[in-house]
């Protein structure tokens, strides 16, 4: 199993979180309330989402370890996107 861990600084961290939980849950098994979430890709693949008052914790894992980067670049995307009227930054660690 491998993982990355992203802690991202925002003050809508449970915002986000619940959006990305949303935005996937018509296509993947999706678990959150307004504090923690769980995306289920399948085939091994799940991230997992923690909000604090101003902190988004993004820890993607990866049971093969194939798809971590192209996980990472999704998600970042994603919340870039949600996040449009803020600069989020981004720092995976892990692998």
């Amino acid at each position: 199993m491998r993982s990355s861990i992203a802690t991202v600084a925002t003050k809508n961290a449970s915002r986000y979180l619940q959006h990305l939980c949303k935005h996937w849950g018509h296509s993947f098994t999706i678990i959150f309330n307004e504090h923690r979430g769980t995306i289920d890709f399948g085939d091994g693949q799940t991230v997992e989402l923690a909000a604090t008052e101003d902190l988004l914790e993004i820890t993607i894992l990866d049971e093969k370890g194939t798809r971590l980067a192209e996980l990472e670049k999704i998600v970042t995307d994603h919340l870039v996107r949600f996040a449009h009227k803020e600069q989020l930054n981004f720092e995976w660690l892990g692998r």
